[in-house]
């Protein structure tokens, strides 16, 4: 038969909307889906073989299993969630591009019930009268830092500048040229500052600033000294910076207040397990800073916020600015950071219960057992196929938190000359629960640091439907 008779005969044999809405797989969809809808994919599938067999391809089912098949497929993919949970086999125990911190049991609790119904978000309920939605974490955040005030907006670099903009708005702020950081983004301190109606006065150098520095800068014109917590970065070598209380003491001496911006800002002192030199809010708030900023979703390991504490006469003028309103938090997020807060108020409670903090002091020995349970259930996916180990492995912190840290664990290698890993990498992307991992070394690698234990049978499962995916 010529090509052009056989065109002809594959376009007549394309069935009517409605022969393929009255295909079983089809009518299945109808109890879950818009009619409407799944009308709508139909004849879209069979334009697009329309259009196959207009542009030459002769080799095309036709028939209606593959047709409907084809159907529900793509309706089932257009509903999909686009925002979806993920297993994180990368041992980046903050991964920003995954969400960073994963809240607590009481915290998704907290979210579940708050979400559920009304609350008491800004009702004073012991008067019956309006109240501040402030005041639920206020206490806590005080209590467990030892500040005078709190405020709380959407994420640090939200009070970053909103700090700025009330303290300094049209004045100078003095800052060490080695704390001029780029956060994630390319959001820069300068180009925050700018916004802010400030003006940046670097002092010192890159690797060296001394107390003079400051004394020389301070003026009238003066509004905030900043100190800024390299927290994604470090200098090392032939460095000085001045100690926090002596900053203060020169700052104060001149009238001048300090806001130091911590970025991720933890409760617990991780130095004590052998883990970074990152300090503590308490420290910063003894060392009589007036303001401090830091994350609610890195290392304290909450929701996204921006946590602010200091001196009541400055937090009260934070309270008031016109800005804070637009930087606000909503009611899931409060109902989450609180939670995790009060799960501080137990320091070991908050090392078993919070997920970030539980993940970095968990030690190799702790992780080995969950490594061999890992192992055991991917040799059973891949039999022959494939060469699965058990080797020593380092994790990171990551979220621009403790950035020259490493954490000794276990990766779970896969090897093997028969598949493509990088396939099998990218099909773990697409299956019905993905599992992010990393690729180095010809083998793909899952770091059991970030893994759940009870997630461990779900990487197994993705993993065989990534493999099967590859035939």
């Amino acid at each position: 038969m010529l090509a052009k008779d056989l065109r002809s005969e594959l376009l007549r044999s394309l069935p009517a909307v409605h022969r393929v809405l009255d295909h079983p797989l089809c009518l299945e969809l109808a109890g879950q889906y818009s009619h409407k809808w799944i009308s709508k994919v139909a004849g879209d599938v069979i334009q697009a073989a329309r259009e196959r067999i207009l542009a030459g391809e002769m080799q095309i089912d036709l028939t209606p299993d593959a047709l409907a098949q084809a159907v529900a497929e793509r309706v089932k993919r257009q509903f999909a969630a686009n925002y979806r949970p993920v297993i994180n086999a990368t041992g980046v125990v903050l991964h920003t591009n995954l969400g960073r911190a994963p809240l607590a049991e009481a915290a998704v609790k907290a979210i579940e019930e708050t979400a559920r119904g009304y609350t008491n978000l800004e009702l004073n309920l012991a008067t019956g009268e309006r109240g501040s939605r402030y005041a639920h974490v206020e206490e806590l955040i005080c209590e467990l830092t030892g500040a005078e005030a709190a405020l709380v907006v959407n994420n640090n670099a939200a009070a970053v500048l909103l700090i700025l903009t009330e303290m300094a708005k049209g004045k100078k702020v003095i800052l060490s040229r080695g704390q001029l950081v780029e956060i994630g983004g390319s959001f820069r301190v300068s180009e925050v500052m700018r916004a802010s109606g400030a003006t940046l006065v670097e002092v010192g150098t890159t690797n060296k600033t001394h107390d003079y520095d400051y004394e020389r800068a301070i003026d009238d014109e003066t509004g905030l000294v900043l100190r800024v917590h390299t927290s994604n970065f470090r200098i090392v070598g032939f460095t000085h910076q001045p100690e926090l209380h002596e900053l203060v003491a020169l700052s104060h001496a001149r009238g001048v207040p300090v806001f130091e911006d911590l970025g991720s800002g933890s409760l617990v002192d991780l130095r004590r397990h052998g883990i970074g030199d990152e300090p503590t809010v308490g420290e910063s708030v003894r060392a009589g800073v007036d303001i401090v900023s830091f994350s609610g979703d890195k290392l304290l390991g909450g929701a996204q916020a921006g946590i602010i504490v200091g001196k009541q006469e400055y937090i009260k003028r934070l309270k008031k600015n016109q800005m804070t309103r637009a930087l606000r938090v909503d009611k899931l997020t409060l109902a989450a950071l609180e939670a995790t807060l009060r799960l501080y108020l137990d320091e070991e409670k908050a090392k078993r219960e919070v997920p970030t903090v539980w993940m970095l002091l968990r030690t190799a020995e702790e992780l080995r057992p969950e490594a061999e349970r890992l192992a055991a259930g991917l040799a059973g996916v891949f039999g022959e196929r494939a060469v699965v180990e058990i080797e020593h492995g380092l994790s990171q912190v990551g979220g621009g938190s403790l950035p020259t840290e490493e954490l000794p664990t276990w990766h779970v290698t896969v090897r093997s000359r028969h598949l493509s890993l990088t396939e099998l990498e990218h099909q773990l992307r697409h299956v019905p629960m993905p599992v992010m991992t990393t690729f180095k070394k010809e083998a793909l690698h899952f770091d059991v640091r970030t893994i759940f234990p009870r997630e461990i049978d779900a990487v197994v499962k993705s993993v065989r439907d990534a493999s099967d995916r590859l035939g």
